[in-house]
C-alpha cells in the first residue's frame, strides 16, 4: 500500500514537472515569437529633418492647386512643390498691403519689390535675393569682380520634405508655413511703420496664412500678421496692429525684352543699373523705361517700314472687374481705348483694348490675381481716389501686368472738382448728384489718366502752361486741343472759361504730348540695339525742341518751377486765377440753391463750401509760387540756352500785387452769413486767418528768399530782389498805417500773422526739405533784411498808435511790443 502511494506521488511530481516544463517552454516560445514579431514590424519613425517618400508628405488627403508650383494643403500644413526645372530661374516678388488697420493708409500699397531665385543645396532649398542694381556683361572680365562683390543674401532656408523623382519632371517639396507666419521682415510690416507705431514683435498666435493660390506664371500668398504695438494707429486698447499682406511671386520671361534708354526730356517711369561693363572711366548708371512689350509681327515688318499701321504680336488688354457697377463699365472701357490714337502715332492699331472677363461658368479658372490678366479693380471703399500701379521686369523694364485700383468714392472727388471748377458756366455741374452720362464722362477722363500711368507715363505737370489763358475761353481751340496738351497733367476742369464762352471744352483728352511720348517710348526701331537707338530717339526730341506742346515738367513736392504746378491752367497764373475767382464769386451765392433738397441736412452745403475755399487756396498757391520761382527746361549739350531761368521780374511783382488784391485785402465774398449760419456756430474769422497766414508763410519761405538773393547776385537789376519784395509785402499788409483807416478783425489777424512769421525768420533755424532750396539763414541776407523791415515797421506802428484809440490803439501797441521783443529779446 505504501508502495502504491509512493508510486502515485512520484507520478504527480512527474506530471507537475512535465506541466511546468511545458509551461516554461510555452513562455519561452511566446517570448521568442514576440521577439520575432518585433523584428518584422516597419522601421521606427524617421529622424527629424529626414527626406520622406513623396506619398508620405503629399498624402491622398492633400488639396492641390496646380500652377507655377503645385501648392498643397494637408490639414494645417502648406507645401510648395517646386519643379527642379525652376531652380535658379529669375523671379520677382511684389509685396503689398492688401487690407489694413484703420489709420494705416489703404489697401494696395506696395511694401517692396525683390528679385528672387530658388536654389537647391544638399537637404535644403534656399531662397536668395538677387540684386539688379550692379551688373556687367558675363563675357567681360569685370563680371567676375561684380559677382565677387555682390553675394546674393539668403532670404530664407527651407528643409526639403520630399522628392518626386519623376524622370521627366522631378520636383522638390518644401513646407512654407513658417515662411509666411513668422516675422520675415521683408514680407511684413515696413520698418518705417514699425518705428512709427512702436512695434515690438509679431504675435504668432494671431498670425496665419489666409490663402495660397497658384497660376501658370505666378503664385499669390495672402497672410494675416498681428504685431504688438506701443502706439497703434487705431484700437489702442488692443495694443496691437493687424494687417493682411499679399505676396505675388512671378516668373520672369526667359527671353528678356530689349530695353529703351531713358531721357529726362520725355517723362517716363524708369529704373537704373550701375553697369561696370560700359566703356567708361567711372561707375556709370544706365536708366531704361518701364513699358509693355509691343513688337511687330514678322509678317508685318515690311508694312510697318512702309508706314502702315500694324497690330502688335500681343495686345495690351485690360479687363473690367466683374464687381464694377454696370452703368460705369462702358465709360471705363472708353477711357482705356482712348489711348489707341496715341499708339497709332507709334505705328500700331488696336494696341490697347478693354474686355469684360468671362463669367465663372465660361471660365471657372479665370482670376484677377493671375498675372496674365491686367484688371481695373472696382473697390467698395470710401477712399476718394484711383491709382494705376504696374509690375515690371527689373532687368529690362518690361511691364508684366497692371491692376488699376478704382475706389467707389472717386465719384465724390469728381463731383466736387467738376462742381467747383465749372458750375459757374455749366448747368450739368450744378447739384450734388450728376446725370449718369455726366458722371460717366468724368469717369472716362480719370480712367484715361490712370491707364496712362500703367503705360509708363508719370504726371506731366509742365503741360498745361503751353496754352495761353485766353485760348481756354475759345470753343474752337479747346475742342481741338482740350485744356492741356497732356491728360497726365493735373489740369482737371476748365475754371478759366466764363459765362458766355459757349461750347468751350471742360477737360483734357489724349493730347499732343501724350501721342508724342507714347510714340517716343513705343515705336519700334527695327534692327538696332538699345544703345544704337539713342541717336534716333534724340532726333525725335530735337524735332520739337522749344515747343511748349512737347515739354515735360516733373511733379514737384516743394514748388520751385511755377510752370510745373498741379491743378493749374494756362501760361499766366495771375490771369487764370482772376478768372477762377470770378467764377467762385458766382458759385457762392448759389450754393444753397444748387445743394437744396427737402428733408436733407446741410452736409452737402458744408462740403461744397469747403471745396470753394480749397479751390481758392489753390489759386493762391499757383500765384505765390511765381515769386522767387525758377523755370526748369531740360536740355542736352547739343541744345542752346539755359536749363534754369528765373521768373521775370515783372511777373513776380504782379504776383505780389495779386495777393494783396485777392487775399490780403479781406475776401469778403467768402464771408456769406446766409451759408455760415447753416453750417457752423463759429469759424469764419479763423478760416480767413488761416487762409491768409498759410499763403503769407509760403510767400515768406526761406528757400524762396534764398533764390531771390541769388537771382539778384547773378542778374543784378533784372531781378525782383528780396528787399523790394519784402517792402512790397509790408506796405500792402500795413497800408492802414499811412491812410489812418480802421483795422478790422480780419486785418488785425493778418498783421499778427505777419509779425509771427518775421519772428520765425529771426529766431528759428528752418531745415529745408529734400525737395526745397537749402539755405543757412543766419549767414545769409535773410535776417538782415527781416531786421530792417521790422525796424521800419515799428517806427510806423509807434507813430500810428499815438494817433489811434480803442481796439486800433490796443492792437498797434501790442504789435509794437511784439516787434521790440523780437529785435531785442533781452
Amino acid at each position: 500500500m505504501i508502495k502504491n502511494l509512493l508510486t502515485k506521488l512520484l507520478l504527480v511530481v512527474f506530471l507537475f514537472g512535465s506541466l511546468t516544463n511545458l509551461e516554461a517552454q510555452s513562455k519561452k516560445k511566446n517570448k521568442k515569437s514576440k521577439k520575432n514579431a518585433k523584428t518584422e514590424t516597419p522601421a521606427a519613425k524617421p529622424k527629424k529633418g529626414a527626406i520622406l517618400p513623396y506619398n508620405k508628405v503629399i498624402t491622398k488627403d492633400a488639396k492641390t492647386d496646380t500652377g507655377l508650383f503645385n501648392v498643397h494643403t494637408v490639414d494645417d500644413k502648406r507645401y510648395y512643390e517646386i519643379p527642379d526645372s525652376l531652380f535658379n530661374k529669375e523671379m520677382l516678388m511684389v509685396s503689398r498691403i492688401a487690407k489694413t488697420a484703420t489709420g494705416l493708409g489703404f489697401g494696395g500699397g506696395k511694401i517692396n519689390t525683390q528679385m528672387l531665385r530658388w536654389e537647391k543645396k544638399d537637404k535644403k532649398v534656399l531662397l536668395r535675393i538677387m540684386s539688379t542694381n550692379i551688373v556687367a556683361d558675363e563675357k567681360l572680365p569685370v563680371h567676375e569682380a561684380v559677382m565677387n562683390s555682390n553675394l546674393e543674401p539668403v532670404l530664407y532656408s527651407f528643409d526639403i520634405k520630399a522628392l518626386k523623382k519623376d524622370s521627366l519632371n522631378p520636383t522638390t517639396v518644401i513646407q512654407i508655413n513658417d515662411f509666411f507666419q513668422k516675422d520675415v521682415k521683408t514680407l511684413g510690416l515696413p520698418e518705417r511703420n514699425r518705428k512709427q507705431y512702436k512695434v515690438s514683435r509679431l504675435d504668432d498666435s494671431r498670425s496665419y496664412i489666409e490663402s495660397v493660390k497658384s497660376y501658370p506664371l505666378n503664385i499669390e500668398a495672402r497672410h494675416v500678421k498681428t504685431y504688438f504695438a506701443g502706439n497703434p494707429p487705431s484700437n489702442s486698447a488692443l495694443g496691437s496692429i493687424t494687417i493682411e499682406i499679399n505676396n505675388s511671386m512671378i516668373l520672369l520671361p526667359n527671353n528678356p525684352m530689349k530695353r529703351r534708354y531713358f531721357d529726362e526730356r520725355v517723362g517716363w517711369f524708369a529704373r537704373s543699373q550701375v553697369d561696370y561693363g560700359l566703356d567708361a572711366q567711372k561707375s556709370k548708371s544706365v536708366t531704361y523705361l518701364d513699358r509693355w512689350r509691343l513688337e511687330v509681327k514678322d509678317e508685318d515688318v515690311e508694312k510697318f517700314k512702309r508706314g502702315e499701321l500694324v497690330e502688335p504680336k500681343k495686345q495690351i488688354v485690360y479687363y473690367i472687374d466683374r464687381a464694377t457697377p454696370e452703368e460705369w463699365v462702358p465709360f471705363i472701357k472708353q477711357g482705356i481705348e482712348d489711348w489707341q490714337v496715341a499708339f497709332e502715332a507709334a505705328g500700331f492699331k488696336n494696341a490697347i483694348v478693354a474686355k469684360t472677363p468671362p463669367t465663372p461658368e465660361e471660365d471657372p479658372e479665370w482670376s484677377a490675381e493671375d498675372v496674365r490678366y491686367s484688371v481695373v479693380r472696382y473697390l467698395a471703399s470710401p477712399i476718394p481716389n484711383a491709382n494705376g500701379p504696374h509690375v515690371s521686369d527689373p532687368r529690362t523694364g518690361e511691364i508684366l501686368e497692371s491692376d488699376i485700383n478704382w475706389y467707389h468714392n472717386v465719384m465724390t472727388l469728381l463731383r466736387n472738382w467738376f462742381f467747383v471748377q465749372t458750375a459757374a458756366i455749366n448747368p450739368d455741374a450744378r447739384g450734388v448728384e450728376f446725370k449718369t452720362e455726366v458722371m460717366g464722362r468724368l469717369i472716362r477722363f480719370v480712367s484715361s489718366h490712370e491707364v496712362g500711368h500703367t503705360l509708363g507715363l508719370p504726371h506731366n505737370m509742365g503741360s498745361s502752361v503751353a496754352y495761353p489763358v485766353d485760348s481756354l475761353r475759345s470753343a474752337s481751340f479747346t475742342k481741338k486741343y482740350g485744356t492741356a496738351p497732356s491728360i497726365m497733367d493735373y489740369a482737371r476742369f476748365n475754371y478759366v472759361a466764363q459765362p458766355g464762352d459757349e461750347g468751350v471744352a471742360l477737360m483734357p483728352n489724349i493730347g499732343v504730348y501724350d501721342k508724342y511720348s507714347i510714340s517716343w517710348g513705343y515705336r519700334p526701331i527695327l534692327d538696332k540695339s538699345a544703345k544704337e537707338e539713342k541717336k534716333t530717339l534724340d532726333s525725335w526730341i530735337l524735332k520739337h525742341a522749344g515747343d511748349p506742346l512737347y515739354r515735360f515738367g516733373k511733379q514737384q513736392f516743394s514748388v520751385i518751377d511755377p510752370s510745373s504746378q498741379t491743378e493749374d491752367l494756362g501760361d499766366d497764373a495771375m490771369k487764370a486765377s482772376d478768372y477762377g475767382i470770378a467764377n467762385l464769386k458766382r458759385i457762392v451765392p448759389n450754393l444753397i440753391k444748387w445743394t437744396a433738397e427737402d428733408g436733407k441736412s446741410y452736409d452737402d452745403l458744408d462740403e461744397l463750401y469747403g471745396q470753394v475755399l480749397g479751390q481758392y487756396n489753390r489759386y493762391m498757391g499757383h500765384v505765390s509760387n511765381n515769386v522767387g520761382g525758377v523755370y526748369e527746361n531740360y536740355k542736352t549739350y547739343d541744345q542752346e540756352g539755359a536749363v534754369y531761368t528765373h521768373v521775370p521780374k515783372e511777373k513776380q511783382k504782379r504776383a505780389v500785387q495779386f495777393l494783396h488784391k485777392q487775399l490780403f485785402s479781406t475776401p469778403t465774398w467768402l464771408i456769406d452769413n446766409n451759408i455760415l449760419n447753416k453750417i457752423e456756430n463759429a469759424g469764419a474769422v479763423e478760416r480767413i486767418r488761416s487762409t491768409q497766414s498759410r499763403t503769407l508763410n509760403n510767400l515768406l519761405n526761406t528757400g524762396r528768399m534764398a533764390r531771390m538773393i541769388e537771382n539778384e547776385a547773378l542778374n543784378g537789376s533784372k531781378a525782383y530782389n528780396l528787399t523790394t519784395m519784402m517792402s512790397d509785402v509790408r506796405k500792402g499788409i500795413w497800408k492802414e498805417l499811412s491812410t489812418g483807416r480802421s483795422i478790422d478783425t480780419y486785418r488785425r489777424n493778418l498783421q499778427r500773422a505777419y509779425v509771427d512769421r518775421m519772428e520765425y525768420l529771426m529766431t528759428e533755424d528752418p531745415k529745408a526739405s529734400r525737395f526745397g532750396t537749402a539755405v543757412n539763414v543766419s549767414q545769409s541776407d535773410i535776417r538782415a533784411v527781416v531786421r530792417a523791415e521790422l525796424q521800419t515797421l515799428v517806427r510806423s506802428v509807434k507813430s500810428a498808435a499815438a494817433n489811434s484809440s480803442g481796439i486800433r490803439r490796443a492792437h498797434l501797441k501790442d504789435i509794437q511790443e511784439r516787434i521790440e521783443a523780437i529785435l531785442d529779446p533781452k
